[in-house]
């Protein structure tokens, strides 16, 4: 997707923010335990490689993605630490994972025996990570059997050097623990059936090295926290207390490109769901649902200069309007979403407006919207 460079509207990064949740977090890890930067499906809307550039500079041992052409995207920027897929690679791209230096997830005994005939026909060793499923009931081992057998099939063999083991948890944001405790037990129980021996066992993520103690994991998979969010953020819940101060990084922002009055029993957007009682000013942006900005924000109300304003109307592909209590002058700046947490229309805000978490906000910003990047 081209950004739209020629359009006010762009999605704003604080590069200072990154930096300081991560020595924040450099700081809280247990001695001699290592980070990994998550920043998958482009830093959670961020920018993957700048946000990676930055996590570089502070120190961490390596990353995390979601799929191989993330890492890809890291090697060709010249990221030359350690670099995990979290999800499942077919077998057959393994050889190019192995080529670029990328470690994969093995999700089963399967994969790794269709993985081994490729890296055999090409020569290759790969790094791999053993996935175990304690509770999330995604990808992984969650059988004795299987997992013995993958510890006997990795014995000696030289296609494979074993780099890590790991789980994710399900509710490590919660402040119930039972489901939390149980995957725990279970993560510890496959660990006692290990005969390999990985350089790395590790099963915290940011939720859980920010709000539990004493769990044993040679590494920290840090992700929404680099971005300044809490995880436990739920729509219409309380956040847990982090152990670590978070700072937002994000923010949204546009103009007005028209602004006029509209009269009584006219209507605004399609399906003239919002219709005038009364004469009325209303402004447009040129944001819509094409940009990630869904039609459920219908309502939800933007910064216009130094005033908050409703949404009025269906969000359009391209464009929303906004009620306005004056008239604005065409180039007045809109927040449409604030990396201050004590605004209205802060990230968690706009998430539990659209029922939903601010992970999927974020990341629902997508690639017609320029980053543009600055410290402070």
């Amino acid at each position: 997707m081209v950004p739209g460079i020629h359009r006010p509207a762009v999605v704003k990064v604080n590069l200072g923010a990154i930096k300081r949740n991560l020595e924040n977090e450099m700081e809280h890890l247990e001695p001699n335990q290592k980070m990994l930067a998550v920043v998958k499906a482009n830093g959670y809307g961020h920018g993957a490689v700048e946000v990676a550039k930055v996590a570089n500079e502070v120190g961490v041992a390596g990353f995390c993605v979601a799929i191989l052409d993330e890492a890809l995207e890291l090697r060709r920027a010249d990221i030359t630490k350690t670099i995990l897929v979290l999800g499942v690679v077919s077998p057959e791209y393994v050889p190019i994972a192995a080529v670029n230096d990328v470690s994969l997830t093995v999700p089963n005994l399967e994969w790794l025996k269709e993985a081994e005939k490729y890296l055999k026909d090409a020569n290759l060793r790969l790094k791999i990570h053993i996935g175990v499923d304690s509770g999330m009931g995604r990808i992984g081992f969650n059988e004795d059997a299987d997992f013995i057998a993958a510890n006997e099939f990795l014995k000696d063999n030289n296609n494979f050097f074993v780099e890590g083991m790991f789980a994710h948890f399900a509710s490590a944001d919660s402040s119930d623990e039972t489901y939390f405790k149980h995957q725990c037990e279970k993560f510890n129980h496959m660990k006692s059936l290990l005969t390999v021996k990985p350089k790395w066992i590790h099963v915290d993520n940011t939720a859980a090295s920010i709000f539990h103690n004493g769990i044993k994991s040679d590494l920290v998979r840090f992700g929404i926290g680099i971005y300044g969010l809490n995880p436990s953020s739920n729509p219409d819940s309380l956040d847990l207390k982090s152990n670590i101060d978070l700072y937002p990084a994000l923010s949204f922002e546009s103009e007005l490109t028209h602004v006029k009055t509209i009269h009584q029993g006219d209507g605004v957007g399609y399906g003239s769901t919002f219709v005038a009682d009364e004469d009325t000013i209303i402004g447009t942006v040129p944001v819509g649902y094409a940009d990630g900005f869904i039609r459920k924000f219908q309502g939800f109300k933007v910064k216009v200069g130094d005033t908050y304003c409703p949404i009025v109307g269906r969000i359009c592909m391209d464009q929303f309007m906004v009620k306005m209590p004056k008239e604005m002058p065409l180039g007045t700046k809109v927040v449409i979403i604030s990396d201050n947490p004590s605004d209205p229309n802060n990230i968690k805000a706009a998430a539990d407006y659209v029922d939903t978490i601010h992970y999927e906000v974020a990341c629902l910003l997508n690639d017609r919207l320029p980053r543009v990047y600055y410290e402070e």
